[in-house]
C-alpha cells in the first residue's frame, strides 16, 4: 500500500518540522524528493540535512534553495525538479511563518508578508505545476497528479491574534477546492490538510506549552511526525479518488471536515418585498436571543 516508486514529490519548507517529516515520509515510500526551502544559512544546512537523511536509508533526494512566494524561484524550482527527475507528480505546499498580533496592532507589512508566504506561496506553486500536468494531459500523456495544500484550524474558528495568517488559510481552502473541481477531469486530485503540531511556527507562548511533548516520555500527540503517513496516504494511488477535502490531523486521530452548508433560511413573513428593520428583528430574534453563547476565536453557536 502506499507505493510511490518511481513517483517525483516537491515539498516547500521542507528543511524542518512538518515539511521535513512529510518529505521523509514520501521517500519511504518510495518517491523521489525536491526539498525546498528559503536561501538562508540555517534553513539551507537544515534541508541538506533532510537530504542526507533519506539519502542515508536508500532514498533520492535533492535540496532546492528560494522564496516559495517569488515566481522566477518557483519556476527554477519545477525546472530544477524536472532537470533532475524528469517528472513531477506530487506538490506539497508547506512553507510558512507567523507575524501575530491583534487586528489594530497589525502593520501592512506583517500582513502581507504572512499572506504572500502562506496563500501566494501556494498559489504560484499550484499554478506552475498544475499548468504542466494539464499541457502533459493535452499532449496525449498519463497524468500521476496530487496536490496536497496545508491549512490550519484557524480559517474555520479565525484567530484574534493572527488575522493575517487566519485569512490566508482560509484562501487556501477556497483555492484547493476550485482546483479539485477544475483538475478532477485529469484524474488530478487536490486535498487539504489542516495539521496540529509543535513546530518552529508554533513554538512560543501558550500554543507551546499546550503542544509540548509528554514529560513521561509517552505518545506525543503533537510530534510533526505524525501528520506525515496522511500526507503520504494522498499522495497514494490508493487515495485516487479522494479530492475536494480538508482534514484536520494530528496524534492518532484523522477528522474530516463538513463542507459549510446553509443552516437555516428566512424568509419575509410579509411575502414578496424588502426587509424592514423590525421584521428583520423579529425573524431572527429567535436565533440570537439573550442565551445565545459566543465561544473561543469568534465563533458563534447558538446554544444546545
Amino acid at each position: 500500500m502506499g507505493d510511490l516508486t518511481g513517483k517525483v514529490a516537491i515539498v516547500t519548507g521542507a528543511g524542518r518540522g512538518l515539511g521535513r517529516e512529510e518529505a521523509m515520509q514520501l521517500a519511504r515510500q518510495g518517491a523521489r524528493v525536491v526539498i525546498n526551502d528559503i536561501n538562508r544559512p540555517d534553513a539551507e544546512e537544515a534541508a541538506q540535512a533532510t537530504v542526507e537523511e533519506i539519502k542515508a536509508f536508500g532514498g533520492e533526494a535533492i535540496a532546492v534553495f528560494g522564496d516559495c512566494a517569488d515566481s522566477n524561484d518557483a519556476e527554477a524550482l519545477m525546472k530544477t525538479a524536472l532537470d533532475t527527475f524528469g517528472d513531477i507528480n506530487i506538490m506539497v505546499n508547506n512553507a510558512g511563518f507567523c507575524r501575530d498580533k491583534t487586528i489594530f496592532g497589525m502593520s501592512d507589512d506583517e500582513f502581507d508578508s504572512v499572506v504572500r508566504v502562506h496563500l501566494r506561496g501556494h498559489f504560484v506553486n499550484m499554478r506552475n505545476v498544475t499548468a504542466y500536468w494539464r499541457n502533459k494531459a493535452k499532449g496525449g500523456e498519463e497524468v500521476y497528479g496530487r496536490l496536497i495544500s496545508t491549512s490550519s484550524e484557524a480559517a474555520i474558528y479565525g484567530s484574534a491574534g493572527q488575522p493575517n495568517y487566519a485569512s490566508a488559510k482560509a484562501g487556501i481552502i477556497a483555492m484547493a477546492m476550485g482546483a479539485a473541481q477544475l483538475l478532477s477531469k485529469y484524474g488530478i486530485t487536490s486535498n487539504v490538510i489542516m495539521p496540529r503540531a509543535l513546530t518552529d511556527m508554533t513554538a512560543g507562548g501558550q500554543t507551546a506549552q499546550m503542544f509540548a511533548p509528554p514529560e513521561d516520555g509517552g505518545f506525543h500527540m503533537f510530534d510533526p511526525a505524525n501528520v506525515a503517513p496522511l500526507v503520504g496516504y494522498l499522495a497514494s494511488p490508493e487515495a485516487g479518488h479522494i479530492s475536494g477535502e480538508v482534514m484536520v490531523v494530528w496524534g492518532n486521530e484523522v477528522a474530516v471536515l463538513e463542507r459549510p452548508r446553509v443552516r437555516d433560511a428566512i424568509a419575509n413573513p410579509k411575502g414578496a418585498q424588502k426587509w424592514e428593520v423590525d421584521d428583520l428583528h423579529t425573524a431572527l430574534a429567535s436565533h440570537y436571543d439573550d442565551n445565545y453563547v459566543s465561544v473561543w476565536g469568534g465563533y458563534s453557536v447558538p446554544p444546545s
